[in-house]
C-alpha cells in the first residue's frame, strides 16, 4: 500500500508543490500552489498516483466500468488508472467543439455504465461538478470523484449536494504539515 507520505514526499520532490501568492481556478487566493502538471509529466510519480489510486479502488470495493477524465488537467492522471486497472477511459471535455461529432463525452458510454471522475486537485469541484452534471446528462451512474490532491475548500461539500463522494490521496492540510504554512 502507497501510503500518503510516499506520495507527499514525491509530490515534494518533483516540484509539485510550490509557495507564493497564486490565484486558483476557483478564483480563490492561496499561499501555497500544487502544480499537478509537474507530477503528472514525470513518469515515476505518475506511476506512483496511478498505483495509489488502484489501491483505493480496492480498499473501497469499487466496481466502475469506467474511468473519466477532464480534458485537459487529469487526462494523464486518467489514462495512467486506466492502463493500471484495465478499466476504459472516458474523456469529458469542458465545452463542445464545433467540429467533428461535437461530443463532450468521448470513449465508449452506454447507458447505466458506472463511471469513477478522476481529478488532479479540488478546491471548490466546479470542473468535476460539470463533469459528472455531463456524465449523468449522457446516462452514467457517478457516485465518486476521486481526486490526488483535496484542498479542503468546499469541493468535498459541493460534490455531497450532488450525491457523489469525494477520495483525496492526499489532503492539502497534508502537504503543509512541517513546512511551517
Amino acid at each position: 500500500m502507497i501510503r500518503t507520505e510516499d506520495l507527499k514526499k514525491a509530490l515534494e520532490n518533483c516540484g509539485a508543490l510550490q509557495f507564493g501568492e497564486f490565484t486558483l481556478a476557483s478564483g480563490a487566493k492561496s499561499s501555497y500552489y500544487i502544480d499537478i502538471k509537474k507530477a503528472s509529466t514525470n513518469p515515476a510519480v505518475l506511476r506512483l498516483i496511478a498505483q495509489a489510486m488502484a489501491a483505493k479502488i480496492r480498499e473501497l470495493g469499487l466496481h466502475p466500468q469506467h474511468v473519466a477524465g477532464v480534458v485537459l488537467g487529469s487526462i494523464p492522471l486518467a489514462t495512467a488508472l486506466s492502463l493500471e486497472t484495465d478499466l476504459p477511459l472516458l474523456m469529458v471535455r469542458k465545452e463542445r467543439k464545433d467540429h467533428g461529432t461535437g461530443k463532450l463525452v468521448e470513449g465508449d458510454l452506454r447507458p447505466g455504465d458506472s463511471v469513477l471522475v478522476v481529478e488532479d486537485v479540488i478546491t471548490t469541484a466546479g470542473s468535476s461538478m460539470k463533469a459528472v452534471t455531463e456524465l449523468r446528462s449522457e446516462g452514467a451512474k457517478v457516485g465518486r470523484v476521486m481526486s490526488v490532491i483535496d484542498r479542503e475548500s468546499g469541493g468535498r461539500e459541493n460534490l455531497a449536494a450532488m450525491d457523489v463522494e469525494l477520495t483525496a490521496l492526499v489532503k492539502g492540510s497534508d502537504l503543509l504539515k512541517d513546512v511551517g504554512q
